[in-house]
């Protein structure tokens, strides 16, 4: 008789958020703007900002200390560490050989994926793979993201959007049939590549005197256009998935979206036909952490008790790239 296929399951979370606060209220004593004009058009009242000297890196060790302390795990017990970000320490070494170091996880391999604002769902769906093929027990998935660290400030417009954080999850095998990471639809298309991209510090323009007067090692976004791709890439293809799990609006307990902006997650969760206690939303405290929004939100919803085991859980992101998906997941024991 074969063996029963192998079901990967989120069993911790864990979180992390710098001390220092930046309101919108101190957003108007930098540029051009207001308390109002902010809240009522991305939903944003404040984002965390990392300290001087902080990075990502430290920020994923912070969130990964979390799950090993609630779990009792020691850090060799880790086999593998994904940390999804756009925002690196530094493009090599990479952040997740730092985070080991940090952690001092001298059993683990690991790496950086770049996916942008999908980069936790795509880290996850990669986990998932891991441990289904029986070769890895444990694995830690980190979305973080510094992105203060590619803000500029002298644009009102994408400037006020953005924070850092960073949140993580220990996947392991699931022990019950009845949980686990059950389906995803991810995808990609580089023809959104020049609507939301950092012109300057890759191979194409490396830094020069010049890169940086031009202040081309910021992030770019037209804003008008991704909020057109988004609310219809992340809306299509999480209403392809739960019809491809026979879900309907009533058998979902929570939707967990990609916190890019107050609208995009309303006009998503009104086309999938979902009450607003049928979504997470903490974008009014977090901003837009890219990387960092979706396990921040599974981190808050354990918190807050949102979720029980059995309970129907969607996610869905979408980013730079643009890359988007969707993931089911049946809610199982999560600390």
């Amino acid at each position: 008789m074969p063996e029963a296929r192998r079901t990967a399951t989120i069993t911790a979370v864990g979180k992390y958020l710098p001390e220092r606060v930046l309101t919108n209220h101190d957003l108007e004593k930098m540029m051009d703007t207001s308390d109002e004009w902010i809240l009522s058009r991305t939903g944003i009242s404040q984002r965390h900002i990392v300290a001087e000297g902080e990075a990502t890196s430290d920020m994923c060790t912070h969130a990964v200390r979390q799950i090993l302390k609630k779990k009792g795990m020691d850090p060799s017990e880790i086999d593998c560490i994904i940390v999804a970000t756009i925002t690196p320490d530094m493009l090599f070494p990479s952040t997740a050989a730092l985070v080991q170091n940090k952690l001092g996880a001298n059993k683990a391999w690991g790496f950086d994926l770049s996916a942008a604002c999908s980069g936790f769902l795509f880290g996850l769906d990669t986990a998932t793979r891991f441990i289904e093929s029986g070769q890895y027990e444990k694995i830690i998935v980190i979305g973080a993201d510094t992105m203060s660290s590619v803000m500029d400030y002298e644009d009102r417009t994408t400037s006020i959007l953005f924070g850092d954080g960073a949140g993580a999850v220990l996947v392991e095998a699931s022990k019950n049939d009845n949980e686990g990471i059950i389906d995803s639809i991810l995808r990609i298309d580089g023809n959104g590549g020049q609507y939301l991209y950092m012109p300057a510090g890759g191979s194409l323009n490396p830094a020069t005197a010049e890169t940086v007067a031009n202040r081309d090692h910021y992030l770019k976004q037209d804003g008008r256009n991704v909020y057109k791709y988004a609310v219809k890439g992340m809306a299509d293809i999480t209403a392809e998935l739960a019809e491809r799990n026979n879900l309907s609006s009533d058998d979902i307990t929570l939707f967990i979206p990609h916190q890019a902006n107050k609208r995009i997650i309303d006009a998503s969760a009104q086309r999938l036909g979902l009450r607003e206690d049928q979504v997470l939303s903490n974008i009014r405290n977090y901003g837009n952490t890219t990387a960092g929004t979706i396990p921040l939100g599974i981190a808050d919803a354990v918190e807050e008790k949102r979720l029980r085991p059995g309970d129907n859980v969607l996610l869905a992101a979408f980013g730079a790239g643009f890359t988007w998906g969707s993931m089911y997941i049946k809610w199982g024991h999560v600390i």
